[in-house]
């Protein structure tokens, strides 16, 4: 199967993924961070159901405070992913209605899945 990729600007996320689910891309499969050190980066993998396709949107984010607008408008199902993100990352996505946390015991200032993150001196282990 071929995966259909754009890489966008942040400012064009919202524009883009709607204009996608318009077009047929009507299932968000998944979304994941990735963290480069030097930037971030978070993926999204769409399919259409009409078409059989996938197609991944990435959007490249600053590493020191990574920021995108929520997309749960467009895909509700973004909810549980972006909130993954946001507590093993560190990244904030704007205009999201819920503030509710995955882990209710989380300390919301340590991000365990960035490549600066430190066992011993970050988060002493249980």
């Amino acid at each position: 199967m071929v995966v259909k990729l754009q890489e966008i600007k942040r400012e064009a996320l919202l524009k883009t993924l709607e204009e996608l689910k318009t077009s047929g891309y009507d299932v968000l499969k998944f979304i994941f961070a990735v963290d480069y050190t030097d930037h971030m980066e978070i993926d999204y993998l769409l399919f259409s159901t009409s078409k059989n396709q996938d197609e991944l949107v990435k959007v490249s984010l600053d590493g020191k405070a990574p920021q995108v607008e929520s997309v749960m408008s467009i895909y509700p199902s973004a909810n549980w992913y972006e909130r993954e993100a946001a507590e093993m990352f560190g990244i904030k996505f704007t205009n999201r209605k819920t503030k509710k946390l995955l882990l209710e015991e989380w300390n919301g200032s340590i991000y365990p899945l960035r490549k600066d993150f430190q066992w011993g001196t970050d988060y002493k282990k249980r």
